[in-house]
């Protein structure tokens, strides 16, 4: 082998560790694909009050930690509820201190690129 052919090689090894690392980062939602860097996650919404029902919602369209800040954003913008996301799960638990309607619950999602495809009540 020359070296020519060694150097082309170990460049093309390179970018391939360095590509795959980057796809493996996005899929556990570490990367920064939906607005091109890290969100800064806000604290974990406070409910006051007793908890008296939960929801589980699932949603499509959730990719990287970005989607899961701003899904839990969404959420955490109705009155007594607190979400809590799974992103590999590709759902949010919905912790309320009142009965929350599925139609609230959608009015709050309507303005992102999330679509809800599924509402559990537990």
């Amino acid at each position: 082998m020359n070296t020519a052919t060694f150097i082309v090689g170990l460049v093309l090894a390179i970018a391939l560790f360095f590509a795959l690392n980057g796809v493996i980062r996005h899929w556990r939602g570490e990367g920064g694909c939906c607005g091109g860097g890290s969100m800064t996650a806000p604290p974990q919404k406070k409910l006051h009050g007793e908890v008296v029902g939960e929801k589980i919602i699932k949603v499509k369209g959730m990719m990287c930690g970005n989607c899961k800040i701003r899904v839990e954003e969404m959420l955490n913008s109705i009155d007594g509820a607190a979400a809590e996301v799974n992103l590999h799960r590709h759902e949010a638990r919905l912790a309320m201190t009142r009965e929350v309607p599925d139609e609230e619950i959608f009015a709050a999602m309507k303005d992102g690129e999330y679509e809800i495809v599924g509402i559990e009540s537990r």
